[in-house]
């Protein structure tokens, strides 16, 4: 009787041990619970936390406070700016060629060490995959594809014939880790206002329409360009377009009109008038005026490629000037062309209307509160009259409703691209 009182007792302790022990997890299920009905910090803790851009990373621009900088704090943009102008930290950020060859001879690790997000953070996302052209010449191009990579997008990369075979072989070695980003099937020399950046687009267009059927829009990109949304707000931006197209697409001015009245050709590597006068376009298509930067829905793409109309256009351009600032906002405004607004001046639509992209021209900057002025004065420098930006334009910049920018130079300003992109990352995950 007594061994079995014991018995007893003892099985009783343990019951009453592992009620306690349930009781405490249930307490500590529901504190978690009741911290995540908090916001959504704590699901991202929880989460994506190790997919942020935190401050042990051993990025040199890490000593750079971007919370300051994104507000506009002057001592955090001074000290930016006298950084940027630092020898030593100017030879800190340069990243050799050989690394990402060496570094992507294993994906997996690349893809981890690298913070790339290899799954949708959203159901709206997978639903909703784009396609990217992205016509580069230098390897920094890794920072822009890791800024709008996502694995059910679709990524072309071109990559300018002229380009150091080091940068061409770390850009196909980048390429490899992912099975949706590939090298366009054939390259060509770019030259700078000439058909050839055109063709470019055109090639990775049709590589692009011929790899998959499921993308719903179409944005192309250059080295230079770098995104001021998340990939949740592009596609919250596209699908309000509701199957619209967004790009400037607007009257000729006077002064460029010589662009496209007079042929033009290419002598050793320069875009030059040949002294003949061209034909009206064919169709007598209005040509509207635009630039290079486009976001237009899948079926904009397919005419693009199978119109007969828009493949005479084609050829008639091959010979203008800059014609990659006219095409595509020509093509626009023809009737029948999925996502298009009629040609009338009415529907006229200029690059501070459409959502493509953000270029700061110089003459159209001005001080603070000055009315002529589109936009604030240029915190970088500029080249061609186009600002490139610094760090003390990023406040501004993440105002704009534009899903792009132009243009970034991360070994002129470092810190603006990496503020950039650390906000972009974090904003990404706490959606």
């Amino acid at each position: 009787l007594l061994l079995y009182i014991m018995r007893y007792l003892k099985c009783a302790w343990k019951l009453r041990f592992l009620q306690f022990i349930a009781v405490l997890g249930l307490l500590w299920m529901l504190s978690q619970l009741s911290q995540l009905k908090i916001g959504k910090s704590a699901a991202y803790i929880l989460r994506y936390q190790w997919l942020d851009y935190a401050n042990d990373d051993e990025s040199p621009e890490k000593v750079c406070n971007c919370s300051a900088i994104l507000q506009g704090e002057k001592e955090a943009l001074q000290q930016a700016k006298l950084l940027t102008i630092s020898k030593d930290f100017q030879k800190s950020i340069q990243i050799p060629d050989e690394y990402y060859i060496d570094a992507t001879q294993d994906c997996r690790k690349f893809q981890i060490n690298r913070k790339y997000i290899t799954f949708p953070l959203s159901k709206e996302e997978e639903d909703f995959p784009l396609a990217y052209s992205m016509v580069v010449h230098h390897k920094n191009f890794e920072r822009l594809l890791r800024a709008i990579y996502a694995p059910q997008n679709n990524y072309c990369v071109h990559v300018d014939k002229k380009a150091p075979a080091s940068v061409f072989a770390a850009i196909k070695a980048i390429t490899s880790c992912f099975p949706n980003v590939f090298m366009v099937s054939e390259a060509v020399n770019v030259v700078y206002a000439g058909w050839t950046r055109v063709q470019a687009d055109l090639n990775c267009m049709a590589d692009l329409y011929n790899t998959s059927t499921t993308w719903k829009y179409f944005i192309n990109l250059c080295g230079q360009d770098f995104p001021l949304k998340t990939n949740l707000e592009i596609v919250q931006a596209l699908r309000s377009l509701k199957g619209g197209n967004s790009l400037e697409s607007e009257e000729m001015p006077q002064g460029k009109k010589g662009r496209v009245t007079n042929a033009h050709q290419v002598v050793d590597g320069q875009i030059q008038r040949t002294g003949k006068t061209k034909d009206p376009a064919p169709f007598n298509l209005p040509i509207l005026s635009g630039n290079a930067y486009i976001v237009v829905n899948r079926g904009y793409i397919r005419s693009v490629l199978e119109d007969e109309q828009i493949q005479a256009l084609i050829e008639w351009a091959k010979d203008t000037y800059s014609p990659d600032e006219f095409l595509w906002a020509t093509i626009q405004r023809m009737p029948g062309v999925p996502g298009s607004t009629w040609p009338n001046r009415k529907f006229d639509v200029t690059d501070m209307n459409a959502i493509a992209r953000l270029v700061k021209w110089h003459w159209h900057e001005g001080s603070e509160g000055s009315l002529q002025a589109v936009y604030p004065e240029c915190k970088g420098h500029h080249v061609r009259s186009i600002c490139v930006y610094g760090a003390g334009d990023l406040q501004w910049l993440i105002e704009q409703h534009h899903l792009f920018a132009n243009k970034f130079d991360a070994d002129r300003d470092p810190i603006a691209v990496y503020c950039l992109e650390k906000y972009l990352r974090h904003k990404a995950l706490t959606e």
